[in-house]
């Protein structure tokens, strides 16, 4: 059986952030009142808006309200059917004006001054640049970007801007990742050298053969034009929306991109670590004919296993390896986590000299186990707000402006989910790098089926230049980023 341990720390810890909770509802000066662009509004309260406004769209900008503390103003989707959830947030928010296109809704509305963005992988960056550039503070779901270049615009666009920014990786607001980053810092495990990241996606269909156009199944309620964004033209795919689009390179980042931003954030932050030195992969195949596995290089694999390698940081003094596993690929026991322990859908393993922490998705549920020693388990920090009050953190940042003390204590900023968006994103350069081929059909080449070595500064695999179109994208006509 299980002991609990609680340390006195962990109480004054815990004290700490029911306090900071607390404090949260002390009246804020908004960023209005101090002038500048975006400043439009006249009222003590933020004028949000929504992109994105079903699905996860929906929590977060409901979240974002506070309860109505703050006023939506405007929401846009380029499904105006009601569906998907959507109807949900145009019923709470009754007097917000709709629209399908989110260049004409910041354009002709001037009372915006945050937007939350929770669109498929694709559009986030067009969006959060349009935004960012009229002065608009923005919350973006994870990942920040489809890819690493433009992870790097936006996070020295919120900068240059002095834009108030916070991804969606809500667990980053969890209290239980400050255990684990106490745990760290007190040396509990000793030196770190391996980390072990995994998780049960997809749990979308993906592996196979590209679903085909057909432009007479579009709903006349449906922007597919504004859906598709920069990926290249197309007619409308039925199977795409409202979630299917994950699986497939031009819109979504695969499994990954889907919950690598919840769990490598969790050691990522605890470590200090920055860019990956280098990256490897391996992906499952599908055998439809003897000898032959499928090949559809515009779609994410069914599996894949990625290694990364890190060097040394101020928080862990020893080289470290993090591995990733989706498609239901667990990781095995290490030697100090008990035999009788189960390997859950999601989590992480940090391995030390002295021991091993395991936590779940979103940081919850740490636990460490030290040889010779009962496993050590926290008393859980209760926080009675939706998401760990990460959409109400950055609404607070939003109205104490850039850099105020409630900026910098955001938990997900692009200063820091920036970085580790392209951390994740790297894996998806080698596992795209996976189906380069060369040569005949009889004869491939697969060329990119080695440890491809990043230079994190310039953005570059310096060892295959064919690796490096996935850096980046080419944009459809109108869509191109500035």
């Amino acid at each position: 059986m299980s002991s609990k341990k609680v340390s006195s720390n962990q109480i004054k810890r815990r004290d700490f952030v029911k306090n900071s909770i607390a404090a949260s509802s002390i009246f804020i000066v908004p960023r209005h009142v101090l002038g500048g662009v975006g400043y439009t509004s006249p009222s003590d309260q933020l004028g949000l808006a929504a992109i994105g406004a079903g699905g996860k769209g929906s929590s977060d900008i409901r979240n974002a309200s506070v309860g109505g503390r703050e006023r939506v103003v405007a929401l846009c989707d380029v499904d105006s059917s009601g569906g998907n959830g959507i109807s949900r947030s145009t019923k709470k928010f009754v007097d917000a004006k709709f629209y399908d296109n989110f260049k004409k809704m910041l354009d002709k509305q001037k009372d915006i001054d945050a937007v939350t963005i929770s669109t498929p992988d694709h559009t986030h960056a067009a969006a959060a640049v349009y935004a960012m550039e009229r002065g608009i503070h923005v919350y973006v779901q994870k990942p920040l970007t489809h890819n690493i270049y433009e992870a790097r615009l936006l996070t020295e666009m919120a900068r240059d801007k002095k834009i108030v920014s916070q991804m969606g990786n809500q667990g980053a607001s969890n209290p239980d990742q400050l255990q684990i980053q106490k745990w760290i810092e007190d040396n509990r495990i000793g030196k770190i050298s391996k980390v072990e990241v995994w998780t049960n996606r997809p749990v979308w269909p993906q592996g196979g053969k590209m679903p085909s156009p057909d432009a007479t199944a579009k709903p006349d309620s449906f922007n597919w034009d504004q859906w598709l964004g920069p990926a290249p033209q197309s007619d409308f795919i039925p199977e795409m929306h409202p979630f299917n689009w994950r699986g497939w390179w031009n819109f979504g980042t695969g499994a990954l991109g889907d919950m690598g931003c919840h769990l490598i954030d969790i050691p990522f932050k605890a470590l200090g670590l920055k860019y990956p030195t280098d990256v490897e992969c391996s992906v499952g195949s599908v055998y439809e004919k003897m000898w032959t596995a499928n090949y559809f290089p515009e779609g994410c694999p069914p599996s894949s296993a990625v290694s990364l390698h890190f060097e040394a940081t101020a928080k862990n003094d020893t080289p470290l390896q993090m591995t990733w596993s989706d498609g239901g690929i667990k990781p095995f026991h290490p030697e100090l986590l008990p035999a009788d322990v189960p390997i859950e859908a999601n989590g992480v393993l940090m391995i030390g000299e002295k021991g091993v922490i395991t936590c779940d998705a979103y940081g919850s549920d740490p636990k460490m186990y030290l040889k010779g020693e009962p496993v050590i388990i926290p008393e859980r920090v209760k926080i009675d707000e939706p998401e760990f009050g990460h959409q109400r953190q950055w609404v607070d940042a939003c109205k104490a402006g850039f850099n105020s003390s409630e900026h910098q204590s955001l938990t997900s900023s692009f200063d820091y989910s920036g970085p580790l968006t392209e951390t994740v994103l790297m894996g998806n350069i080698a596992i795209r790098s996976y189906m380069l081929k060369e040569g005949t059909e009889r004869r491939p080449q697969f060329v990119g089926r080695k440890k491809l070595l990043w230079d994190g500064e310039a953005m570059k695999i310096k060892n295959l230049e064919a690796a490096n179109q996935f850096v980046g994208r080419d944009y459809r006509k109108g869509w191109e980023l500035t």
